[in-house]
């Protein structure tokens, strides 16, 4: 798999897990803040930065695991 096919891969994964994640007023901040980092993604991915592109996803499904798990 090539590098904008893996970030595309993951960035969909994102979308699909942040609708399932439950919004509280005590973790709000944090998905806005991997929101943003998805948002980054997208933008370095169309700039053909793969290596930033892929970077700020997977500090985004970080922020949305640890939501998740705790």
């Amino acid at each position: 798999m090539d590098e904008k096919t893996r970030i595309q891969k993951d960035i969909t994964m994102f979308e699909e897990n942040v609708k399932k994640t439950k919004t509280t007023k005590n973790n709000q901040k944090i998905i806005e803040l991997a929101t943003q980092y998805f948002e980054d993604s997208k933008y370095y991915l169309e700039k053909k930065d793969f290596f930033t592109a892929f970077g700020c996803i997977n500090y985004a499904h970080g922020l949305l695991d640890a939501i998740i798990k705790f």
